[in-house]
């Protein structure tokens, strides 16, 4: 049965009623799947359209966030594999449209997200790497106190393997031998050289499209994360879907040590 504007729009206020007061997640992590399925799904003559539907619907997204005082969000745009393993067709769509995302939503005047890019970004073209350069700049006095995390060429592993190499390299620029960094090393120590050591650990990671795997994202970050996967390929991902993702997030029993 098709749900009606006026039906949604009640059934979305009654979800917000009901996480009133809830614990919320401070830090949402977002995998954005099924784009270019939705735009099959659609009917597209060029699936890679969807990557475009796609970029703008996170801009909605991280209204949803905003409204519901969530400060941290990070959106996996693309990872490392998609960069190698994709024809080279659908990486320019792709990154053509992260470039616009970056330079006309994130980084127009008035912007109220401050951006952060993590990832590989020697790998990306020029152009891609300059525009998300500027949003981050342009961002950077945002004084909304909303993070908003895009990455792109990102992998989790690869986040720890770079991570350990610059703990490494300071502890031996300061006279330390490997194996007095060996018997000092902390979990602290680690997650102080990833790429985001300043922002909370992610409460909720969700991922659309039925798929139920991290395929590396925030592999460090997230491992005490409530994990939460919706049918929905991304572009159609609703705000009532994000809403049910915190009601069962506001639900569990929390078991970080």
């Amino acid at each position: 049965m098709r749900i009606t504007a006026p039906l949604y729009a009640l059934y979305a206020r009654r979800l917000r009623k009901q996480l009133t007061g809830r614990d919320l997640p401070d830090h949402v992590g977002l995998i954005m799947d099924g784009n270019r399925r939705w735009a099959r799904q659609q009917g597209m003559a060029n699936p890679s359209l969807g990557h475009q539907y796609g970029a703008e619907h996170a801009e909605r997204v991280l209204s949803w966030c905003e409204s519901l005082g969530i400060r941290y969000v990070t959106v996996f745009l693309c990872s490392t594999e998609n960069l190698t393993h994709r024809a080279d067709g659908e990486v320019a769509f792709l990154m053509d449209v992260v470039e616009r995302l970056a330079t006309e939503r994130l980084a127009r005047p008035g912007a109220r997200w401050r951006v952060h890019v993590a990832g590989a970004v020697d790998l990306l073209p020029a152009s891609t790497a300059g525009a998300l350069k500027h949003a981050a700049e342009a961002t950077r006095d945002c004084l909304t106190g909303a993070h908003v995390t895009l990455a792109i060429g990102y992998g989790g592993r690869q986040e720890i393997v770079d991570g350990l190499r610059d703990l490494l390299v300071e502890r031996a620029t300061a006279g330390s031998t490997l194996a007095e960094v060996a018997d000092t090393l902390t979990v602290d120590d680690v997650a102080a050289h990833l790429y985001a050591p300043e922002q909370p650990e992610p409460g909720l990671i969700i991922r659309t499209s039925g798929e139920q795997r991290l395929s590396n994202f925030l592999l460090w970050q997230g491992a005490f994360a409530e994990l939460h996967f919706c049918d929905a390929y991304w572009p159609a991902f609703r705000e009532i879907d994000f809403l049910r993702a915190l009601r069962n997030y506001a639900g569990r029993q929390r078991r970080r040590p």
